[in-house]
């Protein structure tokens, strides 16, 4: 299974996390509940990085703020539909969905943490 490297460089970490969730959908069952809960993860995992760049490249400080709390809620919706997937299917390695929440919560934390600190 993709690993989410531990880095600084958070651009370059959330799209690891999102080609990650990627990786992880492959290896679900294709039940109705599935596909349309994977839908939803796969939409959100996507969200975290590109409203993170979108932030970088704002225009303005409340844009940037914007995008932040965008990025950040949409990793919280994450950690919502990976829990979803977990608890409603028998997983190969229940391990990599832990892993993944454990790295939707440390994004949420970071993102948390930018805008706090965000004038």
């Amino acid at each position: 299974m993709g690993s989410v490297k531990q880095t600084y460089d958070l651009e370059e970490r959330t799209f690891e996390f999102s080609k990650a969730i990627r990786l992880f959908a492959k290896t679900l069952p294709r039940t109705i509940a599935n596909i349309e809960d994977v839908k939803q993860l796969i939409r959100s995992s996507g969200s975290v990085g590109a409203n993170y760049r979108e932030a970088n490249e704002a225009l303005s400080k409340k844009d940037f703020l914007m995008r932040i709390r965008i990025s950040r809620k949409e990793a919280k919706e994450c950690v919502y539909w990976l829990r979803v997937i977990r608890e409603t299917n028998t997983l190969d390695d229940p391990r990599e969905a832990h892993r993944l929440i454990g790295e939707a919560n440390e994004l949420t934390k970071i993102l948390s943490s930018i805008a706090a600190k965000s004038p």
